[in-house]
């Protein structure tokens, strides 16, 4: 079938994005060279600059690309049927069946975040812009009656994004990290924190206790 040029240019930009993805999450953001994401893309370094003149492109490249795939993932949960059902999707899609490419390509940002300055400003845009979705889709679901009318949400966002960054977290560090077995556990605290329905924080604790047997 006949690509137009955009769409090659496209493509090539996927190729070279996911070429730097696994050197970055395999050897880390400084070890990993141009030459080495040249060569995991098949590219001559002419070529590569091109597309990204640096790394830190690469990486926002990467994150961008990350960020309209959130994007696409909430708005799900606010057409699902079901918000829970909606929400343990999503928790799924992010903390369980992204790749361990993906997994490790998050911590190294996380990490280089600390140190390079444009970094920190890129992976704070995002993370903002993250939190603000987490908001609005709890807002619409406080609208809807679905979670607890007195939820303060930004509080809320906040302890959603602390539950997943801590399992992105452990799932890079820790070899053998079961998340599957995991997420049931991370769901149940949620829905104590989340549903409207009368339970005391006695009932949560016993719930949760129960998805540990």
């Amino acid at each position: 079938m006949y690509r137009t040029k955009e769409q090659r240019q496209s493509d090539r930009r996927t190729e070279i994005l996911d070429a730097a993805q696994r050197c970055f999450a395999r050897s880390g953001f400084h070890q990993a060279s141009m030459q080495e994401i040249c060569a995991e893309a098949g590219m001559s370094p002419g070529n590569l600059y091109r597309y990204f003149p640096s790394k830190e492109a690469l990486i926002a490249g990467i994150s961008e690309r990350n960020r309209a795939e959130a994007a696409a993932s909430f708005a799900k949960v606010d057409s699902a049927p079901d918000f829970f059902e909606g929400l343990a999707g999503l928790a799924r899609h992010h903390l369980v069946d992204r790749s361990d490419v993906e997994v490790g390509l998050c911590a190294e940002i996380m990490s280089e975040s600390r140190r390079n300055p444009e970094i920190a400003r890129l992976y704070q845009d995002i993370e903002h812009d993250i939190k603000n979705r987490i908001a609005a889709m709890l807002r619409l679901a406080v609208e809807r009656g679905e979670v607890r009318a007195d939820l303060d949400v930004e509080a809320a966002a906040t302890v959603l994004m602390v539950l997943g960054d801590g399992m992105s977290w452990r799932r890079s560090v820790e070899p053998g990290f079961d998340a599957e077995r995991v997420l049931p556990l991370i769901l149940k605290m949620v829905h104590c924190l989340l549903a409207k329905s009368a339970d005391s924080p006695a009932d949560c604790a016993s719930r949760c206790g129960e998805g540990e047997r």
